[in-house]
């Protein structure tokens, strides 16, 4: 996928390209140097800061869009159960944030073409959150599909961020491998991170690994410097000297499902300035 300069392009990130046997979490199309500046800029012009003192408790409405090829569970066709599984995961990751996230609905389509061919920049990815998607700007959008072929072949999952709203409302949300829901077969990304990791992207961070070793890294600041992403969970890795280990327990790295615990202090303030910044979500 290319970006384009223009800063309301919408942005897809965090595509997680990986091998048919998903061993490990890569990723498809990452944020030049130039993209996280102009976001930077326009967010620092435009901030809302997040209270520093009182509860901050917000409601997001989850809407799940189950895109299948057939009626079989290995076709697509993700039972009720294991979305409600993947909410409760969610809660269980931001739960330090004061977001909670609440299925406002779920429905199934069936389409061949969606389910095998959606990647980022298709038109049938346009065709498919222009037929589907609800809700306004606080609503996240997430749509299950089979990434086999076509711009996203392999992938776990894209997103966008909350800057990139006004300029594509329609295009805004999740799109995730099926397969990494709770119980599903995308071992080791079974457990539900998928979504989690791509709502942190919803919510306005990037990877821990944005920028490797520099100072900006991903902008926030008690996330230590990592320079590329970790796989498996390799405790006491520490690839940039200075500033700690690096951040493999992270919901924003692309470790294993299981390895994944913790956003930071830094991340959650981020999330909330952001929130209120462009996705009129507030306490």
């Amino acid at each position: 996928m290319i970006f384009k300069s223009a800063f309301f392009v919408s942005l897809l990130v965090t595509a997680f390209a990986t091998p048919p046997n998903l061993t490990r979490r890569t990723c498809g199309n990452e944020l030049t140097a130039t993209q996280v500046a102009e976001i930077e800029a326009d967010f620092a012009a435009k901030k809302v800061e997040a209270p520093e003192v009182g509860i901050f408790a917000a409601t997001i409405p989850v809407y799940f869009h189950v895109i299948q090829k057939d009626t079989s569970l290995a076709g697509g066709n993700v039972p009720d159960s294991q979305l409600n599984a993947q909410i409760s995961v969610m809660n269980q990751a931001y739960a330090g944030s004061g977001l909670t996230f609440s299925l406002a609905g779920i429905d199934h389509t069936t389409n061949a073409n969606w389910f095998n061919q959606v990647g980022p920049s298709s038109s049938l990815q346009t065709q498919m959150k222009s037929s589907l998607r609800k809700g306004g700007v606080n609503a996240l959008n997430v749509y299950t599909v089979g990434f086999v072929s076509g711009s996203g072949a392999g992938l776990l999952g894209y997103s966008t961020f909350p800057s990139s709203y006004s300029g594509n409302p329609t295009d805004d949300g999740v799109v995730m491998l099926y397969s990494s829901v709770p119980g599903g077969t995308a071992v080791p990304y079974d457990l539900g991170q998928t979504l989690t990791h791509e709502a942190g992207h919803w919510l306005g961070l990037f990877h821990t690994f944005q920028g490797g070793c520099t100072a900006s890294g991903d902008s926030v600041s008690d996330t230590p410097p990592e320079a590329s992403p970790a796989f498996g969970c390799p405790t006491s890795r520490d690839t940039c000297s200075g500033g700690g280990v690096d951040p493999i327990h992270n919901y924003m790295d692309y470790s294993d499902d299981a390895c994944m615990t913790q956003f930071t202090a830094g991340q959650i303030s981020r999330i909330k300035s952001q929130i209120l910044t462009y996705r009129n979500i507030s306490a």
